[in-house]
């Protein structure tokens, strides 16, 4: 039993240094250079991993849509302020430019009656009109225009003869105010939306596993583009995942919080230049059993979202971005950006070096493995990172066992 442990130690610490190969290879197998099957991964990227439609788009948005929504219609315009705010903006100006043109047709169509009933379309001697020089529909149409916006060019305007002309033009000019006042609301309630903010809010391309601190971490990178702060600035992130309950249910979509944040895994960030958020892979971490292989094997989805509150408008806003197997690399970090310039006495942040990142030693095992390890062996860690001759990192172990038999027949 002493010398199985012993043999289980001495495996352990050579995975987690890189020396034993995570597959028995045959001797007799060999493969070219320049005929690299698919199979095999170069470098950091192990193996390609399984497609997977994500959840949300690299722009932010929400990838999805509703179907089979009773009364969906009703409901939206009994929000209608918010419906035109959040619709696109050729349909918010069509109802823009329809709102007014109507009010004024149908005012103008009220005039014209009142004018056509007290006979007003005709020249007749001694008589005293509703409105003065309005005979036409035409006129009726420009004199409600006339009347809404208070333009008042003073060619037509109302006498005392008909008391339901007064009442109308007070109607129409409460009903223009309103009409003015909703929709300016909502033209400047879309041009400061806070979706719009998150346009200068960047994140990298791909997030990174490595070390720090002895600890596997995984780490992305966020900044901002203007130099206007954002308050009260937080990270956050969540896995999507399926996750299968004890009595068998099939979630499909399960969300597993990561406690995200700065070096000191504080979530609130003192955002003034881009900063490499930080998560520690621990016991609750979803990444704790993932080795580099497993990692591309699996299907999840890794969202982070910015929230805080811009500091010249006042309004919150969030700004969200999805990472799948495919755009974390293992094995690498990111470069520094950010360097004093003594000529301007200005900080400098190089956006150049933003998606950056270089390959260092890292163990390819998982983050439980890795502890294990500490805990059974006092030896120091060796780690093993590809270098730019390497060929070969890893083989995709089913394809592998595979080509294996092959050789051996």
């Amino acid at each position: 039993m002493t010398e199985m442990a012993n043999g289980e130690e001495l495996r352990l610490q050579q995975l987690v240094n890189g020396d034993l190969p995570l597959m028995e290879v045959t001797p007799t197998v060999t493969i070219e250079p320049n005929n690299i099957p698919k199979y095999i991964a170069k470098r950091s990227r192990l193996m390609s991993p399984v497609a997977r439609q994500a959840v949300i788009r690299k722009n932010g948005d929400c990838n999805m849509t509703y179907s089979n929504l009773k009364k969906r219609r009703s409901r939206y315009l009994q929000d209608l302020y918010t419906t035109l705010v959040d619709v696109q903006w050729r349909w918010t100006l069509l109802v823009f430019f329809l709102g007014f043109i109507i009010s004024w047709l149908c005012f103008a169509f009220v005039w014209f009656m009142i004018i056509k009933v007290h006979g007003d379309d005709h020249d007749l001697v001694g008589h005293t009109p509703c409105v003065h020089n309005v005979q036409t529909f035409t006129a009726s149409f420009l004199f409600s225009i006339e009347t809404q916006h208070t333009i008042g060019y003073g060619s037509r305007f109302t006498t005392e003869e008909c008391p339901e002309a007064v009442f109308l033009m007070c109607i129409q000019s409460i009903t223009g105010v309103i009409l003015q006042a909703f929709m300016v609301g909502v033209v400047f309630a879309k041009l400061t939306r806070p979706k719009q903010r998150t346009n200068t809010i960047l994140f990298s391309r791909n997030a990174c596993i490595c070390l720090r601190d002895s600890k596997l971490c995984v780490m992305f990178r966020v900044g901002d583009m203007r130099k206007s702060f954002i308050i009260g600035a937080s990270v956050r992130a969540q896995v999507l995942r399926k996750r299968t309950t004890e009595e068998g249910e099939e979630i499909p979509y399960h969300q597993y919080d990561v406690k995200v944040g700065n070096d000191d895994e504080s979530e609130n960030l003192f955002f003034i230049w881009p900063m490499t958020i930080v998560h520690a892979i621990g016991e609750n971490s979803p990444f704790f059993n993932m080795s580099a292989v497993d990692l591309m094997n699996e299907k999840f989805e890794l969202v982070v979202y910015l929230e805080g509150t811009t500091e010249s408008t006042g309004n919150t806003m969030q700004a969200r971005y999805s990472y799948q197997p495919s755009d974390i690399l293992w094995g690498h970090r990111f470069e520094n950006l950010i360097y004093f310039d003594k000529a301007s006495d200005n900080y400098i942040v190089d956006f150049r070096e933003f998606n950056k990142t270089r390959e260092i030693p890292t163990p390819l095992c998982s983050a439980r493995d890795l502890e294990e390890f500490k805990r059974q062996s006092t030896d120091p860690l060796l780690c093993y990172t590809p270098s730019n001759s390497d060929q070969i990192v890893c083989l995709e172990p089913e394809m592998l066992s595979t080509q294996e038999t092959q050789a051996g027949n």
